[in-house]
């Protein structure tokens, strides 16, 4: 099953599961109880830390849950806040998610120096509800901007570019699997 985040970011090959982290755990899960899919893939847009540029296609089985203020030795969390379904132990860009955007270049580095690359909301959400129903899942993301202060101007420019190459991707690769 393909997912997406929703509002104004849908595929006609995706099913909506909400926007940020919490909507995307309860609506996901919802969906898990009563249809179980045997796979999730979920297609979204990411802001880059810094080493991946605009319109790059990232795909990723690992996401993290960092918030900003703990970069800043400001906060700390009993949970595990990394999490993956890449069983392969290649080496991957690691998405963090966050209900927030940065747009500090300086903690952009910091999320960097920890291996990580990429930001989207939703993705840790994603993978923490496929891991509690035992689901294989992954992501592919289209980088809209990079997380500084003009971040957001950045993802509305960018935006509607992202998706297209995002479906052109993702049905290239579903084209691609079921020709096998």
């Amino acid at each position: 099953m393909i997912i997406c985040a929703g509002n104004n970011e849908t595929f006609d090959f995706a099913q909506p599961m909400g926007i940020g982290l919490i909507e995307t755990a309860m609506n996901l899960t919802r969906l898990c109880l009563f249809d179980k899919p045997e796979f999730l893939l979920f297609v979204g847009s990411a802001g880059s830390y810094g080493n991946h540029k605009i319109f790059d296609i990232i795909e990723s089985k690992t996401a993290s849950n960092i918030e900003l203020s703990f970069l800043n030795g400001d906060a700390y969390t009993p949970l595990d806040n990394v999490i993956s379904t890449n069983t392969t132990n290649k080496k991957e860009t690691i998405v963090n998610s966050s209900n927030y955007i940065s747009t500090n270049q300086e903690l952009s580095e910091k999320f960097l120096n920890l291996g990580i690359g990429i930001e989207n909301m939703e993705f840790f959400s994603v993978l923490k509800v496929a891991q509690e129903f035992n689901i294989p899942a992954g992501g592919v993301f289209c980088i809209t901007n990079y997380t500084n202060k003009n971040a957001h101007e950045d993802f509305l420019k960018n935006h509607e570019k992202a998706k297209e190459l995002l479906s052109v991707h993702v049905k290239t690769r579903i084209k691609e699997l079921t020709t096998r």
